[in-house]
C-alpha cells in the first residue's frame, strides 16, 4: 500500500513543471451589430482594421496602430493631431503591439525586436534584441524608467537592460497577449490562462492572479491602477499593482473590451452594443457617470486628460470617434 502511494505521488510530481500551463479558449470582443443610434461627437475616417490606440501628450495626438491585412505586410501607425487630416506612417514590416512614452515616440513589437517611431518626423527604425531573432514578440510596454518589457507568443516576458539586451526573462505564460507598465512595474495579461501577473523593477515575477472568466484587454490609469476587461465574464476588474491585488469587480454586460484610464473616470466599451461607459472608481465600487453611443466595433479607446477628450477607435473600419468634454456629459 505504501509503495503504491509512493508511485502515484512520484508520477504526479513529475508533470506540473514540465507541462505547458493549462489554458482555456481565449475570449474575444463581440462582433458588433450595425449602428442603430448616431455616435456621439465627431467621426474621422480611418481605413483598415485598427488594433490599438494611445494618446501622446507631447504631440497632443492620438496614435492608432493598424496591422497589415497580410500578416507579413507592413503595419501602419496613424497620427491624428489636433488639426489637419490623419497622418499615416508605414513601418518597414509587420508589428504586433504598440506602446508610447508620451513624449513623441512610439514602440511597436515585431519578430526579433521592435520598431521605434518618431511621431513628429514620421521616421522609424528597427531594433534587434540580442539572441532573439527568431522570437515572435506579441506585446510591449515602456516603464517609467525608460526600460522596455516585451512579451512573446511562446509565453515569455523579457525585461530589457538596454535597447538591445535582456536583463530578465520569465517564461511562465501560455502566451503574452498584452503588457502595461505602472511606474517601474509591469503587468502581463495571458488570455489563455485568463490571468494577470506582476513583474517588479528587476523583471522578476511577483504575484499572479486569475482575472475573471475570460480577460481580453488591460490598461493602466494615471492613479496607479490597472483596469482589466473580463469580456467572457462581463466584468470590469480593477487591480492595484504593488502588490498585485484585485480591488474592484463590477458587472459590465454586453462584451466589455475597449479600455482607457483617466484621472476622473475609467472608460469601458461594450462591443455587443456599440456603447462606451465612463465609471467613477473613487468610492470603492464603480459608479456609472456617462455613456455614449459609439461607432461600430468600439475595440480601442484612448483619453486625453488635458482636454478631456475620449477617442473611440473602430475595429471594423468605421473610423475614429472624438468625444470632447467626455466626462462632463452630453
Amino acid at each position: 500500500m505504501f509503495a503504491a502511494l509512493v508511485v502515484i505521488a512520484t508520477g504526479c510530481s513529475s508533470n506540473p513543471f514540465s507541462a505547458p500551463p493549462p489554458t482555456i479558449e481565449p475570449a474575444t470582443a463581440a462582433v458588433s451589430p450595425p449602428v442603430s443610434t448616431p455616435p456621439a461627437g465627431q467621426i474621422l475616417p480611418l481605413a483598415g482594421r485598427p488594433q490599438a490606440a494611445l494618446f501622446d501628450a507631447h504631440m497632443s495626438a492620438l496614435v492608432v496602430f493598424t496591422p497589415a491585412a497580410d500578416p507579413k505586410g507592413a503595419a501602419t501607425v496613424t497620427v491624428v493631431g489636433p488639426s489637419g487630416p490623419p497622418r499615416p506612417l508605414t513601418l518597414p514590416g509587420p508589428a504586433s503591439a504598440i506602446a508610447g512614452d508620451g513624449q513623441g515616440t512610439a514602440y511597436l513589437s515585431t519578430r526579433g525586436g521592435y520598431f521605434t517611431v518618431d511621431l513628429a518626423t514620421g521616421t522609424s527604425r528597427r531594433v534587434e534584441v540580442t539572441d532573439e531573432s527568431g522570437t515572435d514578440f506579441t506585446a510591449i510596454a515602456r516603464r517609467a524608467d525608460g526600460h522596455l518589457v516585451l512579451g512573446s507568443a511562446d509565453g515569455a516576458a523579457y525585461t530589457l537592460a538596454t535597447d538591445t539586451t535582456v536583463s530578465e526573462k520569465v517564461k511562465i505564460f501560455a502566451r503574452v497577449d498584452a503588457i502595461v507598465a505602472e511606474g517601474d512595474n509591469a503587468v502581463v495579461l495571458d488570455r489563455g490562462q485568463t490571468s494577470v501577473t506582476a513583474l517588479d523593477s528587476a523583471g522578476k515575477t511577483r504575484q499572479s492572479l486569475r482575472a475573471g472568466e475570460g480577460a481580453t484587454t488591460l490598461a493602466a490609469d494615471p492613479l496607479g491602477r490597472v483596469l482589466v476587461a473580463d469580456t467572457r465574464g462581463g466584468q470590469l476588474l480593477v487591480f492595484g499593482v504593488d502588490p498585485l491585488i484585485e480591488r474592484q469587480a463590477y458587472p459590465v454586460p454586453l462584451a466589455p473590451y475597449g479600455l482607457a484610464g483617466s484621472r476622473q473616470l475609467a472608460w469601458v466599451s461594450q462591443t455587443a452594443a456599440n456603447v462606451v461607459i465612463g465609471y467613477d472608481l473613487a468610492t470603492g465600487i464603480p459608479v456609472e457617470k456617462v455613456r455614449y453611443p459609439t461607432v461600430q466595433q468600439p475595440n480601442s479607446l484612448a483619453f486625453d486628460d488635458k482636454s478631456g477628450t475620449l477617442y473611440v477607435v473602430s475595429g471594423s473600419g468605421a473610423g475614429v470617434q472624438v468625444i470632447r468634454n467626455a466626462a462632463g456629459g452630453r
